[in-house]
């Protein structure tokens, strides 16, 4: 078994205490703050039969390495995850392909290159979450890994979202391609707009760091690129906010009625 971690936050830990409160060891709650927000959290916590250990806020930060734990810092097991990209999208075809048409759901994947910061990186996830994408993939090198500040940031979601690292990026993107996963890159020099594409479809929808952007070949390894409007005066967004527009843009296509 894995070695267990740490996940602090209200948000991070609430999610685990929602969704997986076996997982939990322990929690510790900082013994100084009995406002609200804390009481409601520890009676959720003694409901779901967490081991609750009261602490100081040296020890909260000594746990979590840092000073933005809320008062709230469990250890934790990690969760059972899928163990590659390949396993994920054939259970995601199985469970499609047993459902009525109707109800099917093609698949919302969000690659990013390039993106090293952990705190877009949990900010992507989260929108990820959000959005309902089934994976978020980046590859090896020049990316951010989950850490507890990237857990912390994605408020649950690194929990809930499969973050895949892959040795090669653009291999990856024609993988996607053979299993009829229409890829779309994002590109300040693109000729057609987000909203001009088909996003109803499968679909990998590609992002570069902000201000370089994606690498040549992951850009020439895409189906398709297209812009984001910019009407006033900055160049770019933030990936983590261009990430939430483009996730959304499919979300609302998806939601229109067929022949829309």
């Amino acid at each position: 078994m894995s070695s267990p971690k740490i996940v602090f936050g209200f948000h991070a830990v609430g999610v685990r205490l929602r969704t997986a409160p076996q997982s939990i060891i322990e929690l510790h709650v900082d013994a100084s703050r009995r406002d609200a927000r804390m009481r409601q959290f520890m009676e959720r916590a003694a409901e779901a039969g967490v081991r609750l250990i009261e602490s100081d806020g040296l020890r909260l930060s000594r746990l979590c390495g840092g000073h933005g734990h809320q008062g709230v810092a469990a250890r934790v097991h990690p969760l059972p995850v899928t163990r590659s990209l390949d396993e994920l999208l054939e259970n995601l075809e199985e469970s499609q392909a047993a459902l009525p048409p109707a109800q099917r759901t093609a698949p919302l994947l969000l690659v990013l290159d390039g993106v090293t910061d952990p705190h877009n990186l949990g900010a992507c996830l989260r929108v990820a979450d959000g959005a309902g994408a089934q994976a978020v993939i980046a590859p090896k090198d020049h990316a951010a890994g989950i850490n507890a500040t990237v857990a912390k940031v994605a408020s649950g979601a690194a929990d809930t979202v499969p973050y895949f690292m892959v040795t090669n990026l653009a291999r990856t993107l024609g993988e996607l391609k053979e299993r009829s996963i229409w890829v779309i890159g994002t590109s300040d020099a693109a000729p057609r707009s987000l909203y001009q594409a088909d996003l109803r479809q499968p679909v990998a929808l590609v992002l570069g760091a902000e201000g370089s952007g994606m690498r040549q070949l992951t850009a020439k390894t895409c189906d398709e690129l297209v812009q984001i409007p910019m009407r006033g005066a900055v160049e770019s967004l933030n990936v983590s906010v261009a990430s939430g527009i483009c996730l959304y843009e499919a979300l609302r296509q998806r939601s229109l009625p067929p022949g829309a």
